[in-house]
């Protein structure tokens, strides 16, 4: 015990409070993409591989709305309202003839769409990198030794108050309550005159905008391309695997939780490197927690 706090001793305390912000950073902006994952599935039951390509569709919007007017703030809102509209027509089209077949099936399906998506978007944008300028670019604090930007601490504000504007539409909203009864009996909730097929619409069209506004914030960032959702969907799936399938609340502790566990691995690990940390927490929890690490244990 004593090697190990020697160990611990060993790291600056500087290290660990920038790594730290880093880990929440990153982890609001996971967070908010793993939401829009989680209630598609808790709601639909669908796995929505489509998902990182709708965070990078979003990102492209953005660039093109920010370029025709110069402001960010516009073409965050219209990317999320633009990926809202193509979620919804791609919800109409391809997964509602799906309801009550093989989950394999919806699987495929949005398999197929991400990898039309990505290579649609690798056709029209090209292989090139884009940047999203930042709102509040040259705007820095300091921290310790280091010049931070505000903008990564905007993220997270801005990232926890969709995440906060969306439970509370979910809590008194109408259609939030529509959807939490689907949520708990799709029959039952259709024989009180719920309309579920326009739920499942609008359930994929909300976390197709919340995919999309987190494409916009997180572009800033490290530019976009065509496979920047990659990374960010396979992470997206370990925290809901992690936080437990459908769960809300276990979905923003589990992305806040890993990206910390990340931060912390990247002061030993080159960063590159740091995810496998990811994949240790996946396995532990599917040996020892198949349910969640953040889901209740009945009693």
């Amino acid at each position: 015990m004593a090697a190990l706090g020697q160990f611990f001793h060993a790291i600056p305390f500087d290290l660990i409070v920038i790594q730290t912000v880093n880990g929440i950073v990153t982890g609001m902006i996971l967070a908010l993409i793993a939401s829009g994952l989680t209630l598609i599935f808790g709601i639909m039951d669908v796995v929505n591989f489509a998902h990182g390509e709708l965070f990078m569709l979003g990102a492209y919007m953005g660039v093109i709305v920010i370029a025709a007017t110069g402001s960010f703030w516009l073409g965050l809102v219209a990317s999320a309202l633009i990926l809202a509209i193509l979620g919804a027509a791609l919800q109409i089209v391809t997964l509602r003839p799906l309801i009550g077949r093989d989950p394999l099936n919806t699987i495929l399906a949005t398999f197929g769409i991400s990898l039309v998506l990505q290579n649609y978007a690798l056709w029209q944008f090209g292989p090139v990198s884009r940047k999203i300028p930042e709102p509040l670019d040259g705007y820095y604090f300091t921290m310790f030794y280091l010049q931070y930007p505000w903008y990564r601490i905007l993220i997270a504000v801005l990232s926890a108050a969709i995440i906060g504007g969306f439970w509370l539409f979910l809590k008194y909203g109408k259609f939030g309550i529509w959807i939490r009864a689907t949520a708990q009996d799709r029959i039952m909730a259709q024989a009180m005159g719920i309309p579920v097929p326009l739920v499942y619409t609008g359930v994929f069209a909300i976390g197709s905008a919340m995919a999309a506004a987190s494409g916009v914030l997180f572009g800033p960032t490290t530019g976009v391309d065509h496979s920047m959702g990659l990374d960010w969907v396979l992470r997206a799936f370990i925290v809901v695997v992690v936080g437990g399938m459908g769960n809300l609340v276990g979905s923003i502790a589990a992305a806040i939780f890993i990206s910390l566990l990340e931060a912390y691995a990247s002061i030993w690990l080159d960063p590159s490197q740091a995810v496998i940390v990811s994949f240790v927490v996946l396995i532990l929890t599917l040996l020892f927690r198949p349910t969640g690490l953040f889901v209740a244990t009945p009693k």
